[in-house]
């Protein structure tokens, strides 16, 4: 979730050295079905990685669905251990204020359980794409809440570009846990934009391709690690959804012009042009701004993001269209850009902590309470796909 005008900032304190670390809690869903979680390491050999020198790109996915028993299964991590042991390192230094210690990340548990056995049902599938420079597990609660409303969902890294991404193993020319290669926003760097956007893109096809393969009964996790029972035919391909924040809102509304298999998204309060090549220019729209679309887009903002003027000229150009209809905005006050993902519960908890000034948590979630933002997240991104790709 790196903003336009960026840079890096610098890490607020955390706590005394030898202070117990404070462990976060993630809301609860509120669906009625118990939900499981499985990892899948996928290899794409026919492309390069656009950001360091290696010969495949390689990405890393969460699946949530809902569970025919948890029992016997335990409960999942939000993040793996080897990203949550490099996050204090990263994430500080694009999320103003977010404390540099204090905080034991590792300790963070979902609602889901890893590995459950799947129900022997076709379900709604929805690919999620987090902000720029952020890892798909800040995703963890909508995804989570998403699941228990009967969707199978699939949250998206894109190494490089994602903060910290931690692979089963390590290869040549990267270690276990790959870092961003960003250093400050990469709407300051028009090529980069390009780079990042197109990526991102490409993941999402190769994602919904493996996707394909696994609901055709084969294991696409290049590790061949074991799946979850039945979960091969807890995917319905026919109903396929796509929702992403801000670099992850450009990914997702782009992949459904792009993708005749996305058949509906939700862009939270990001961009739908490129930035501009020279100051005072206009960057040229992407085509889902430029030409419409034929299939429904939400677009959800909040009156607390700093670039409202820049985002109005691509979402008011999307609005315009004759197919204007299939598009509806809607605007969250009281709240910032990072209230649509994990933030939104986690820095109100940072704050009472002593771990984040009152300024900070306003200026990343807004001055909104979790118990209303959080709701209310949930219930505009639920009724969405529940309208267009229904459960049953």
């Amino acid at each position: 979730m790196l903003l336009a005008g960026g840079g890096v900032a610098q890490a607020a304190p955390g706590k005394a050295r030898g202070a117990k670390d404070l462990t976060l809690r993630l809301p609860a869903p509120t669906g009625p079905h118990r939900i499981g979680v499985t990892t899948l390491y996928l290899v794409d050999r026919t492309r390069r990685d656009p950001w360091e020198p290696l010969p495949v790109r390689e990405v890393m996915a969460t699946v949530f669905y809902p569970a025919r028993t948890v029992r016997g299964y335990p409960v999942a991590p939000q993040m793996s251990r080897g990203a949550a042991q490099r996050l204090p390192f990263i994430d500080p230094l694009f999320h103003e204020g977010l404390p540099a210690k204090g905080v034991n990340w590792a300790a963070t548990r979902t609602h889901a359980h890893t590995g459950a056995p799947a129900q022997d049902m076709r379900r709604p599938v929805l690919l999620y794409s987090p902000g720029g420079g952020d890892p798909r597990t800040l995703g963890t609660g909508l995804a989570e809440e998403l699941a228990a409303h009967g969707y199978v969902v699939v949250t998206v890294d894109h190494p490089g570009d994602g903060s910290e991404v931690e692979f089963p193993h390590a290869r040549a020319g990267r270690k276990k846990v790959r870092e961003t290669v960003f250093r400050g926003d990469p709407r300051t760097d028009p090529e980069m934009f390009r780079t990042a956007i197109d990526t991102r893109i490409a993941d999402t096809r190769f994602v919904l391709n493996q996707l394909a393969a696994l609901a055709a009964g084969r294991n696409p996790d290049a590790a061949g690690r074991p799946l979850p029972e039945h979960l091969s035919r807890a995917l319905d391909l026919r109903r396929v959804g796509i929702y992403g924040h801000s670099a992850g809102g450009t990914t997702a509304a782009e992949a459904m012009y792009e993708d005749r298999r996305i058949q509906a998204a939700i862009n939270l309060e990001g961009f739908l042009d490129h930035p501009p090549a020279s100051p005072g220019q206009e960057g040229r729209l992407f085509p889902i701004a430029q030409y419409g679309t034929d299939r429904p887009l939400l677009l959800l903002g909040t009156d607390g993001f700093p670039y409202r003027k820049e985002l109005e000229r691509s979402w008011s150009a999307m609005l315009a269209h004759p197919h204007g209809g299939r598009v509806t905005r809607r605007q969250f006050d009281h709240a910032a850009h990072a209230v649509f993902n994990d933030y939104a519960a986690i820095a109100p908890q940072l704050q009472a902590a002593g771990l984040m000034s009152a300024a900070h948590r306003i200026k990343l979630v807004g001055a909104i309470d979790p118990a209303v933002s959080v709701p209310l997240v949930r219930s505009h991104v639920l009724s969405f796909f529940a309208r267009h790709l229904p459960t049953c």
